[in-house]
């Protein structure tokens, strides 16, 4: 059976569905291996969603200095049935901030050392104007965690 990627991205416009997109090509480029990627929106996400995947990326928009609320939502509602049921999990985050992206940074960092899960690459933050290369970024972090969890590296 083939390992998995799940991509949670919250894209409420055309240019974060442009990075979501962009995320779900990185994930199934034949190079990164051949996992199965599955792409959720975080109102969609059940805690069994987690379970089943080999690895997560999740995608999020800044609002108000802080995660989107849709990402929130996500982690109210599976928190606690994640906690001590998905230790190690590794995980990747893409932030699409429109001022620094500092306090979304810092809050998943804190939910995601709380949860256990193995942070894989440094938070890859688009701040500021949009740029024509955000959605280049996201494939190549995509890609790379893809072929780290199919590698048994993650």
């Amino acid at each position: 059976m083939p390992k998995s990627l799940l991509i949670i991205a919250h894209a409420p416009s055309p240019n974060t569905s442009a990075l979501a997109e962009a995320a779900v090509r990185g994930a199934s480029h034949p190079d990164a291996g051949g996992l199965d990627v599955h792409l959720v929106s975080p109102f969609d996400v059940e805690a069994t969603h987690l379970f089943e995947a080999d690895g997560v990326l999740i995608g999020t928009t800044e609002n108000i200095g802080y995660m989107a609320g849709a990402t929130k939502d996500m982690f109210d509602r599976c928190y606690n049935d994640w906690l001590d049921r998905s230790e190690a999990k590794p995980v990747g985050v893409y932030i699409r901030a429109g001022l620094d992206g500092t306090a979304t940074r810092r809050a998943l960092e804190s939910i995601i050392g709380a949860q256990r899960w193995r942070l894989v690459a440094a938070p890859l933050i688009l701040h500021g104007d949009w740029s024509d290369g955000y959605p280049a970024e996201v494939e190549e972090l995509a890609m790379g965690m893809a072929a780290g969890i199919d590698a048994g590296i993650f």
